[in-house]
């Protein structure tokens, strides 16, 4: 199972899968990109045409609206009409020859518009004097248009359907008297077949199957289309597309301003789909080809890449350690020759890297048995100065005899393996800073005198040897040494509240003044040495180790702190954190 997936994720097999899941995201992207677009495009170009057809419909009603004003018009302003009325004003009732005359202005005045079923005249109390049957106006229409006709002081308003005949539409507009400054002598109103305002006309010249529905200011239907059956506040209120059964229709509406009408033109939802349909047809036949194409295309690169890599490949299995051949490859790419000329390079530097590991063996064996002979000295010292013992414990020189067995023990500590004791006990540092003092009494005598202070919750923490026995040796050369009088140096070590472990040692030598003091702190930053005895190396070396073991626990803090006064000595402490063995791996 784990070899089939190996072979199935070969360098070949990941660059052809590369490249076909780029090339799919590429087209799927540009695919994408481009039917939005399109199809943006061709619904904005339905909507502008769909647009257009309402303000030609609209303007086509509003041609209609104003005839049947003109017409109204001429009738309110026609001599005869004017004289009637104002001699009804007047208390005058129009005699029958009279109201009989009118039927001859009517019918001269409804030739000229084709929708014009009739008209009917009334007088300012509501009482019809054409045609002849004398009915109330208000039993005619609601009062409410009479009011707004009032209103309107002559314009022209559209009450609605004819409660008679739902097929016919009612207008009402009210006659001013022109020779009595535009009184109210009555009130003219047309019935207008709904047909006069069909402006319809699907399956036009252009091939759109546009639907047009006429709506008055309440709502209620003008004209249709028979196809179309749908509620009318629907198409008033709802938003750009209105469902019809199964069909979906494009609405948009146009609002006259004479009429308070509303013009809706409602276009199948499938003929602006159409052309995107087309396109995604279009586009997905396109995407397919394009994939089959770079399928090839892509098997064919990646085989061609892979190729000379696999012939690399099978020259590095090939080789062996210690006799490795290079591989004499030629390939027209430049990418693979450097390739192979790295590998060919690295088949040379192991040849000689094996070579140099072997001369490096052999003087690693000669190595060891120099140190091996290395051994024989310090042996041959400790084995001298044991000699020495005896022979001063023989003549009785017990002084002698201790110095050389404080000597002998003071360089067993110092020369001993550095990998096996590096760190040692507290008590075992103190011990050899004990064993130095003692010598170091057998020269000065009375002059030197020292104190070990030792807590034992700190004898066996854990300390890099040898740091503590430098500033020792430092105060006595620098402090005990350079004074007339007799010394003494103390040695403290405790723990803090820090959880680390404090180490002191003073002296009451002669001390420094704050010069000098400064430039032997800038001293321990890698500053010059300013001391005029010895190397002045030891409290240098203390301070890089202590930066070297405890640098990275203590940061700031880990460095050796020197307060010294002219007159009452110095002191130098430093502190180590508890538990530290190991920390550092040299």
């Amino acid at each position: 199972m784990q070899g089939k997936k190996g072979h199935f994720n070969s360098l070949r097999n990941q660059i052809f899968i590369g490249f076909v899941m780029v090339m799919l995201i590429v087209l799927l992207l540009a695919g994408i990109s481009a039917y939005d677009r399109v199809a943006a495009l061709l619904k904005s170009n339905a909507e502008k045409h769909i647009h257009q057809t309402a303000v030609q419909a609209s303007g086509r009603m509003d041609a209609l609206i104003a005839q049947v004003n003109s017409l109204t018009a001429q009738v309110a302003d026609d001599s005869y009409v004017q004289r009637l009325l104002s001699d009804e004003k007047q208390g005058k009732p129009a005699t029958f020859n009279q109201r009989q005359a009118l039927l001859q202005i009517a019918g001269s005045y409804q030739s000229f518009i084709n929708g014009a079923q009739s008209m009917e005249i009334y007088t300012t109390g509501y009482n019809r004097i054409f045609p002849m049957d004398d009915r109330s106006l208000d039993l005619r229409v609601e009062r409410s248009w009479i009011t707004q006709a009032d209103e309107g002081k002559g314009r022209l308003v559209w009450a609605g359907s004819d409660p008679e005949d739902p097929g016919v539409l009612l207008a009402i507009r009210r006659i001013n008297l022109l020779d009595h400054s535009f009184e109210h002598g009555g009130y003219v109103v047309v019935r207008m077949q709904r047909s006069f305002f069909q402006l319809n006309d699907s399956n036009g010249a252009d091939g759109s199957q546009d639907s047009i529905m006429l709506l008055d200011a309440e709502g209620e239907v003008v004209t249709s289309d028979p196809k179309i059956n749908l509620d009318p506040k629907a198409i008033l209120y709802s938003g750009s597309v209105v469902q019809n059964g199964e069909q979906s229709y494009i609405v948009v509406r146009q609002k006259s301003e004479l009429t308070g009408w509303t013009l809706a033109v409602l276009t199948p939802l499938r003929e602006t789909t159409e052309g995107v349909s087309i396109l995604r047809t279009a586009l997905l036949v396109s995407g397919m080809i394009g994939v089959i194409l770079f399928l090839i295309m892509s098997f064919f690169l990646s085989t061609m890449i892979t190729r000379p890599l696999i012939r690399l490949m099978r020259a590095m299995r090939g080789a062996q350690p210690g006799a490795m051949k290079p591989n004499l490859m030629v390939s027209s790419t430049m990418e693979i020759n450097e390739l192979n000329e790295v590998y060919n390079q690295m088949v040379y530097r192991q040849n000689e890297l094996t070579r140099v590991v072997h001369e490096k063996e052999v003087m690693q064996s000669r190595a060891e048995l120099k140190a091996l002979q290395s051994q024989i000295n310090p042996h041959f010292l400790f084995n001298t100065l044991e000699a020495f013992y005896w022979s001063l414990e023989e003549k009785g020189d017990e002084e002698m005899a201790r110095m050389v067995v404080a000597m002998s023990r003071l360089f067993r500590y110092i020369i001993s393996s550095s990998q096996q004791d590096e760190w040692v006990t507290m008590a075992d540092e103190l011990e050899h800073a004990e064993r130095y003092l003692r010598i170091m009494q057998m020269r000065l005598g009375e002059r030197m005198q020292w104190e070990i202070q030792l807590s034992d919750a700190v004898r066996n923490v854990h300390i890099p040897k040898l740091l503590i026995q430098p500033l020792v040796e430092n105060a006595i050369l620098h402090g005990i040494e350079s004074k007339l009088g007799p010394g003494k140096i103390i040695v403290h070590v405790a723990s803090t509240e820090e959880n680390l472990v404090r180490i002191e040692v003073r002296d009451d030598g002669p001390g420094m003044d704050e010069s000098r003091l400064q430039s032997v702190i800038h001293a321990l930053h890698g500053g010059p040495a300013v001391s005029n005895k010895g190397t002045g190396v030891g409290l240098i070396n203390v301070h890089r180790r202590l930066k070297l073991y405890f640098g990275s626990q203590l940061g700031e803090r880990c460095k050796l702190s020197i307060t010294s006064k002219v007159g009452e000595g110095t002191v130098i402490c430093f502190e180590i954190p508890k538990g530290t063995e190991g920390a550092y791996d040299s």
